[in-house]
């Protein structure tokens, strides 16, 4: 009896989908409203995300705009924004807000190259991190007379395809949103 890898399957699986959200707030100079995520605003009393209290749409490749549907919120979502670290000042006209993407320098564009880098690798630990469960639970198995050596191999290697599998997901992920940073 081998090991069942569909749970570790499914944590890396999750560990890669975290790691595209944690991408899609990275701005690279393309106008992008999945940065204004983790953005709260206060809405009556609740903390409330900005696409949950207002219309958030792409006007441009450069300009997000953002319609609250309750118009005596617009300044606080502005506060919001500017007190958040995304680094774009909101400009409003009293019931449209415009976020203005500025083109990435250089040097800024290779900064994030190197963020994206750094996020991958520690996507990658924690796959690893996965790996090694499924291995030690498989140890378990065998020392508990589940599973004879010839299994516990087996599972090993099915455990490390699967760990390769999505190692290089991530690898394509990584260079893929490397490439969309270093596009002028």
């Amino acid at each position: 009896m081998k090991i069942d890898c569909k749970p570790y399957e499914e944590k890396m699986k999750k560990t890669i989908s975290v790691y595209q959200g944690q991408l899609d707030t990275i701005r690279a100079g393309r106008a992008n409203p999945a940065v204004l995520n983790g953005i709260m605003v206060e809405y009556y009393g609740t903390p409330t995300a900005i696409n949950q209290m207002a219309e958030v749409k792409v006007a441009d490749a450069r300009t997000v705009t953002i319609t609250p549907w309750d118009m005596t919120t617009v300044k606080t979502i502005e506060k919001e924004i500017l007190a958040s670290d995304i680094g774009i000042t909101p400009m409003s006209d009293g019931k449209v807000i415009r976020l203005t993407f500025p083109q990435p320098t250089e040097e800024r564009r290779r900064e994030l190259t190197k963020q994206t880098a750094k996020m991958g690798e520690d996507t990658k630990v924690s796959v690893r991190n996965i790996r090694r469960d499924a291995v030690d639970a498989a140890k378990v198995m065998k020392k508990n007379g589940e599973m004879t050596e010839d299994e516990l191999k087996a599972s090993e290697k099915l455990i490390q395809d699967l760990t390769d599998k999505y190692i290089k997901e991530i690898d394509a992920v990584t260079s893929k949103k490397n490439a969309e940073i270093m596009e002028v």
